[in-house]
């Protein structure tokens, strides 16, 4: 690939997470709007023709790794990672 080509592909992605950006703006602010709804009627769920919203309250639980390295210490926390490797793209 050139280096005009490049360039262009470059271009043409920032342009396109400008776009996804904008977007992800848009439905962050509908999603709001119909959570502001929710709350107000005090529902948790909605349902039209072809439709159904659900906003619930969801309880999970995480590992703690700061609770477990106080108590056991660092090295039998270490013992229990290993390394991942993974592959990052970033256009700067």
């Amino acid at each position: 690939m050139s280096n005009q080509e490049m360039q262009s592909k470059v271009d043409e992605l920032r342009e396109l997470r400008r776009m996804a950006d904008e977007l992800d703006a848009q439905i962050t602010a509908i999603q709001d709007s119909i959570k502001a709804h929710m709350n107000a009627i005090g529902a948790d769920e909605l349902s039209g023709t072809d439709y159904k919203i659900t906003w619930k309250t969801i309880t999970g639980s995480r590992f703690d790794k700061k609770a477990m390295i106080a108590a056991f210490g660092q090295k039998c926390y270490d013992g229990f990672c290993k390394p991942t490797t993974t592959r990052r793209f970033v256009v700067a």
